[in-house]
C-alpha cells in the first residue's frame, strides 16, 4: 500500500515559540514516519510585505527554522527538509494556477483583509500568498496538509484551484485533504491569553511567547509575568483565561490533564504554577537548544543536508510541471 504524502511549512519570519512546537512541529516530530513527510521552510512567503524584508536576515532564519526542524526531531533522512525558494518549480506553478485562479476566490479570504485593513495600498503578492501555497502542496502531489484552523480557508482554497484545474485540462493534481491540530494545541499569548500566540507580536512583545531559542532568563520573565488574574481558581471551566492557558501547556508538555494539574495547585497561588511550569518548559527546550547548538556549530552538515534535499524535491516538483506543461500546451 503506497503511503499517503504530507506537506507542511513555516515561514521564517519572528521567532519559533512554543506555539509552533506544540501545534505544529512536535505533532510532525510524533507522525513522521506514518507518511512520506515533505517539511518546508517557506521563505517566499516572507516577502509579501517587502518593506519588512531584510535579506540578511531573511537567509538566516531560514537557515534556523530548518535546524529548529532537526533539533525538534524531525529525521531528515526520513524527511525532506528543504527551502522553498531553492526549488524553482514554486514559482513556475505559481503562475499557471495563478491563470485559473478567480480573483473573487482571492478577495474573499479572511487573512488577505484582516493584513490589508488599513493599508493604503498593499502588494499583489499579499493577494496572490494562497495561490503560492496552492503551488507548495500541488507541486507534490500531496494527500495531507496539517495546519491550524487560521489557515483552513487556504487549504480549501488550494482543493478548488485543484478541482478547477482538473476540470479545464483534465486530470492533473491530487486533491488535498485539511488535518487539524488535535484539541488543547491551541497556545495563546501570555500577556494576552484571548489572543493566539504569533510569531509577529513576539517581535514586538518580549513577554507575548516563548521562544524555542531563549535563554532562560528570558523565559523565566516571560512565564512569571504571565497574565492570570487576582483570585486562586484553578479548576479549569471556572479559571480565566490566563490560567486557562498556563494550565493547557502544562498538560500538552507533560502528558497530564489539566483536571490533575490543577487539582495539584488548588488553593496555592499562581506563582506555584509558573514555577512549575518553567521547570517542565525548560527540560522540553534544553535538548532542542543543545542539538540546535550542534548542527550551527558545524554549517556544512545543514548546508549539504538543505542542497540533498532540494535536489531531491526538485525531482518530485519537476514530475509534476511536466504534467502541468503537456496539460495545458506550454514548454
Amino acid at each position: 500500500m503506497t503511503r499517503k504524502r504530507v506537506f507542511s511549512g513555516i515561514q521564517p519570519s519572528g521567532r519559533l515559540h512554543l506555539g509552533n512546537y506544540l501545534g505544529a512541529l512536535r505533532q510532525w516530530v510524533e507522525h513522521q514516519h506514518e507518511h512520506d513527510n515533505i517539511f518546508c521552510v517557506v521563505d517566499l512567503h516572507a516577502l509579501t510585505i517587502p518593506e519588512a524584508v531584510d535579506p540578511a536576515g531573511l537567509r538566516a532564519k531560514s537557515r534556523e527554522v530548518a535546524a529548529l526542524y532537526v533539533a525538534c526531531g524531525i529525521d531528515p533522512e526520513q524527511c525532506l527538509i528543504f527551502v522553498q525558494s531553492h526549488v524553482r518549480q514554486h514559482i513556475e506553478l505559481t503562475w499557471v494556477l495563478n491563470c485559473v485562479t478567480p480573483l473573487g476566490w482571492l478577495e474573499r479570504m479572511t487573512q488577505f483583509k484582516s493584513k490589508a485593513a488599513g493599508r493604503e495600498s498593499v502588494g499583489t503578492g499579499l493577494l496572490d500568498y494562497p495561490v503560492l501555497q496552492a503551488a507548495d502542496i500541488l507541486l507534490y502531489d500531496a494527500h495531507l496538509v496539517p495546519v491550524g484552523q487560521d489557515q483552513k480557508q487556504h487549504i480549501e482554497l488550494c482543493r478548488d484551484i485543484a478541482i478547477r484545474f482538473n476540470n479545464l485540462f483534465g486530470d492533473t493534481f491530487v486533491v488535498p485533504e485539511v488535518t487539524l491540530p488535535r484539541a488543547g494545541a491551541r497556545v495563546m499569548g501570555f500577556d494576552d491569553p484571548e489572543s493566539k500566540m504569533s510569531k509577529s507580536v513576539a517581535e514586538e512583545r518580549p513577554g507575548h511567547a516563548v521562544g524555542l531559542l531563549d535563554r532562560p532568563k528570558r523565559i523565566k520573565k516571560t512565564l512569571m509575568s504571565a497574565k492570570t488574574d487576582s483570585g486562586c481558581e484553578f479548576r479549569y471551566q471556572d479559571a480565566s483565561a490566563g490560567v486557562r492557558n498556563l494550565l493547557s501547556v502544562y498538560s500538552a508538555l507533560s502528558g497530564e490533564s489539566v483536571e490533575e494539574i490543577g487539582a495539584r495547585y488548588q488553593g496555592r497561588g499562581y506563582g506555584y504554577l509558573k514555577k512549575d511550569l518553567l521547570d517542565v518548559v525548560m527540560a522540553t527546550l534544553e535538548p532542542i537548544q543543545t542539538r540546535y547548538a550542534e548542527l550551527t556549530d558545524d554549517p556544512t552538515y545543514l548546508d549539504e543536508l538543505l542542497r540533498r534535499s532540494a535536489r531531491r524535491a526538485e525531482v518530485i516538483a519537476e514530475t509534476t510541471m511536466s504534467r502541468v506543461r503537456s496539460a495545458v500546451g506550454v514548454g
